[in-house]
Parts: structure tokens; C-alpha cells; sequence
């Protein structure tokens, strides 16, 4: 190998040689001097992910890594991403866990999560992509199980664990499906197979029983019950949970772009699953009361969104919104007690509900907003843009930033002020979409306007439930109850998983 690519590799493999390095080695050893280890060596494993990064810019794109292995500048963006949260949940970790039995046990967990997904980033072979997705599931279901005397926390688990199965199979068939068509299991070779022609049958398939798996291991409608129930566990493990590990499948689907492009049934497949997804979990989550589970909802939800945008082809929006929606979970999670103080206040001012006539008025508002900062970027960035109908769903999304609702603050602005506060903020979010746009991700969009012309009637009628749930509650109030419960969805899914791979404890055996 030339000092290029031996740089690009140390750098690369650096991050998880180090988390795997912070494990501790010792039973029963003091939790405090393990914690300034294992903070030290999470810094030193994120100044390694910047350093790669860096390295994806100042190396010539064309050079030699050992089979198997593969740096992207989305896989770099993405690793610098999950090793500054890892180490930001250790710092977290080591106060809020101080005095709890078990600390080791719970750092080689969060240590092994964090290696294994530097080693998902970098595979580009079918084996190693299943094998560290794999390793992510186990060593999770040890944090997710740290109370181990929680029922949910283990019914959680187990129904994660059924996913995650499930989802081995599926990635197990697509492997093998794939890489008999391309007589590799190298995904560099399957791309150069796609680009080659229109892919046969068997890597229509193969991309068909991906989206599946991404379904279940990013806890899509029907399968998200366990999302919610992980509330049990430690808050860091949520902020862990939620922020990072649940968004690999996001990175994933922009990793297998070139067979999803190739792969009609499976791109429709995505939209259909995360536009059900996002419109039913949104409109769940404006039911709920407890913080922690209407984040839960809103992680739900969010990743029916994300996964509709990777269907859609629009990777870079997808690779945006994982990148901002982890950094915004993650100081959600860790800041909910702040959160519960908050709303706490905000009811004991009392709050007013918005007009309708704001409400009806926001969208075109939203997106005419939207469309002055695409004309004026467009004029600087012409390369940076997104489809028409991509800018109204991001209208009706964004609309409810303008509806003049609650005075959550005695000097919110109110009126007018209130309405020019709201389009600022739609029009800064436009703004920031469209500069990440032009970040180097090193990614091409495929737009499917077919299916966005779907999106968008799913998200007006998710805009409709919210615009009645606001102006016209007693209209709603027979749905307010099957929306509470979840549209019962997970009941169902539970005990089919019960029956399917029964448990070796029992809910009144765990108290």
C-alpha cells in the first residue's frame, strides 16, 4: 500500500481500534478512573474521525484499501457525527450513573456500539456490513437491558431482538442474491455491476429484501413498538439510541443508492413504508403527555420522513437530516428534565390555540418563503436546488412554525411579530438546507417524482389532521383515542413476536 492509503486507513480505523480499546478489561474495577479512561480515549477516537475527514479532502480520491473496506465522505461525515455524540453521552454517562452497579458493564456495551458502527461505515463487503450491524444490535441490548429488574425495558429488548433477527435475514438474502448475480460479495464490484447495465432480477430482489431490513432495524410502522418502550432504560441510552444507532439505517439506504436507482419496487417499497410511518407517528406523537415518549414518537416519525426521502432520491436532504436530526435528539434527550420544567411553565401560563385562518394561510406563506430562498441561492449556488414538489412538502412540514399558537414565553412575539418570527425561521431552515446542500457529501440525487407527488399528498393529509387537532379538537375526539393507543399497532406485533420467539421471563416475574 502507498502512504496515501496507509494514511486513509489509519485514520479511518483508528476511531473504533480506540472505543474497543476503552473497554474495560476487569471486573469489578473503580467506575471513576474507567470513566476519565474511557473520555479520554472517545476524545482521541473523535479527533481520529475529524482527522479522516480531513484526509477524504487533502488525499487523491483514487487510492488502495485492503478488501472489504471503504471510505466515503458521507461514511466520514456520519463518523464524526457518532464518535462526538458517544463521546458526549460518556461524559453524560459518568454523572448521571454515578453510584449505579454495573458501570463496567455498561461502558464495554456503549464502547462496543460505538466500534461497531465505525466498522458498519467503513464495509464494502456484504459480510462485514452484516456483521458489525449485527454487533451493534448485541451490544446494544446490553444498555437497553441495564435494569434488568424494568419488564418493558426487557420487553423492549426482546422485541428489538425479533426485529433485528428478522432483519439479518433479510440482509442475509440480499447478500446472497446480489452476490450471485455479481460473483462478489464486494460492494465496489456491484456497483460497477449496476453501472454496467439494468440490473437482472436477482438484484431487483436483493434491493427489495434491504429496504425490508432497513424497515425493521430503523423501527418503521409496524415494528416500532420497541422504539418506545427503550424509554426504561437509561436517558444517555436513549440519547445513544435515538441520536445515533437508529439513523445507520438512514446511512445505509445512501450507501446502497446505485441498487436502489436500479430497483423501482424497492425505492416505492421506502416511500410507501415512511410516508405511513411519518403520518401516522406524527400525528401519535401530538397525543401524548410524557416528554421522553413524545420524543420517542417524534424519533418514530423521523425516520418515516428519512426513509422517504432516501425512496425519493433526494440522498443529500436524507444525509442533512440525519446529521441534524441526531444532533437535535441527542441534546433533547439529554436535556429533558429541562424540557419537563419547561412545559410545566407553559402550562401554568396557559397557551391560546392558532387561528384558522393562520393555520390555513401558513403553507402558502411557507412556501412562498421557501421559494424566495431557492431563487436567491439558486443565483450564487446554481448546482443547489430540489424538486417543486419537494419544496411544498417542506412548506406543509414547516408550516406550523408560522400558526401564532401558544405564548410559550411573556415576550414570545405575538401577531404580526409572531408571523414575521415564524417565516425568519422557515426561511432560515431553507437557507441552511440549501448550504448543506452544497457541502462536499460526494452524493448525487435521483429524484422519483412519481412517488413525490405521493409524499406530498401524505404530508397535506398529515398537515389536515394537525391543522383540525389545533382549530377543530372536537371534531377528532372519537381518533384522539385510537391515536393515543397507537392506532393499536403494537399490540398486535407484540404478541405475534411473543408467539413467533417466545420469552424466557415473564412481565410479572421481572418485578
Amino acid at each position: 500500500m502507498n502512504p496515501p492509503s496507509l494514511l486513509i486507513l489509519a485514520c479511518a480505523l483508528l476511531p473504533a481500534a480506540l472505543m474497543l480499546a476503552a473497554v474495560p478489561h476487569r471486573r469489578g474495577a473503580p467506575a471513576a478512573p474507567a470513566w476519565r479512561r474511557f473520555r479520554m480515549l472517545a476524545g482521541l477516537a473523535l479527533a481520529g474521525t475529524l482527522a479522516s475527514l480531513v484526509a477524504q479532502f487533502a488525499v487523491p480520491a483514487a487510492v488502495a484499501l485492503p478488501a472489504g473496506l471503504g471510505v466515503t465522505r458521507a461514511g466520514a461525515w456520519v463518523a464524526v457525527l457518532v464518535q462526538l455524540l458517544g463521546t458526549t453521552i460518556a461524559a453524560f454517562s459518568s454523572r448521571y450513573l454515578d453510584g449505579e452497579p454495573g458501570q463496567p458493564r455498561y461502558m464495554a456495551a456503549l464502547g462496543g456500539v460505538l466500534a461497531a458502527v465505525h466498522l458498519l461505515l467503513l464495509a464494502d463487503h456484504w459480510l462485514l456490513l452484516i456483521a458489525a450491524w449485527t454487533a451493534v444490535g448485541l451490544a446494544l441490548q446490553q444498555l437497553l437491558c441495564f435494569y434488568t429488574d424494568r419488564p418493558f425495558a426487557l420487553l423492549a429488548a426482546h422485541k428489538k431482538r425479533v426485529a433485528d433477527r428478522l432483519a439479518d435475514g433479510l440482509l442475509v438474502a440480499a447478500a446472497a442474491l446480489a452476490w450471485h448475480q455479481v460473483g462478489s460479495g464486494s460492494l465496489s464490484a456491484l456497483w460497477q455491476t449496476l453501472a454496467a447495465g439494468p440490473a437482472a432480477w436477482p438484484l431487483q430482489a436483493s434491493a427489495v429484501c434491504l429496504a425490508l431490513a432497513v424497515v425493521l432495524r430503523t423501527a418503521l410502522l409496524p415494528v416500532h413498538g420497541w422504539l418506545i418502550q427503550v424509554m426504561e432504560a437509561p436517558t444517555p441510552v436513549s440519547a445513544l439510541l435515538h441520536a445515533g444507532v437508529i439513523n445507520l439505517g438512514g446511512f445505509v439506504l445512501i450507501r446502497f443508492a446505485p441498487l436502489l436507482e436500479a430497483a423501482p419496487a424497492a425505492r416505492w417499497l421506502l416511500v410507501g413504508a415512511g410516508l405511513l410511518t411519518a403520518v401516522l407517528a406524527g400525528l401519535v406523537m401530538l397525543t401524548r403527555i410524557s416528554i421522553k415518549v413524545r420524543l420517542a414518537w417524534s424519533t418514530v416519525a423521523q425516520m418515516g420522513f428519512m426513509v422517504m426521502e432516501c425512496g425519493l432520491g433526494l440522498y443529500t436532504l436524507a444525509l442533512l437530516h440525519l446529521l441534524g436530526h441526531s444532533l437535535y435528539k441527542a441534546h433533547a434527550f439529554l436535556a429533558a428534565s429541562g424540557a419537563v420544567a419547561d412545559t410545566r411553565l407553559r402550562l401554568m401560563r396557559g397557551s391560546a390555540a392558532p387561528s384558522l385562518v393562520s393555520v390555513v394561510v401558513a403553507p402558502l406563506v411557507a412556501g412562498a418563503v421557501l421559494w424566495a430562498v431557492l431563487s436567491a441561492v439558486a443565483r450564487v449556488l446554481p448546482g443547489v436546488g430540489w424538486p417543486a414538489w419537494w419544496t411544498a412538502v417542506l412548506a406543509l412540514a414547516w408550516a406550523p412554525l408560522l400558526w401564532l399558537p401558544s405564548r410559550r414565553h411573556p415576550d414570545a412575539p405575538t401577531g404580526w411579530q409572531g408571523a414575521l418570527a415564524g417565516a425568519g425561521m422557515v426561511a432560515g431552515l431553507g437557507l441552511a438546507a440549501c448550504v448543506g446542500h452544497a457541502l462536499p457529501f460526494g452524493l448525487s440525487d435521483a429524484p422519483l417524482a412519481a412517488a413525490g407527488w405521493v409524499a406530498l399528498a401524505g404530508m397535506a393529509l398529515l398537515y389536515l389532521g394537525l391543522m383540525l387537532m389545533q382549530t377543530r379538537a372536537q371534531l377528532l375526539s372519537g381518533w384522539r383515542r385510537w391515536s393515543y393507543a397507537g392506532f393499536y399497532v403494537d399490540e398486535f406485533v407484540t404478541r405475534a413476536a411473543l408467539r413467533l420467539w417466545p420469552a424466557r421471563w415473564t412481565p410479572a416475574a421481572a418485578h
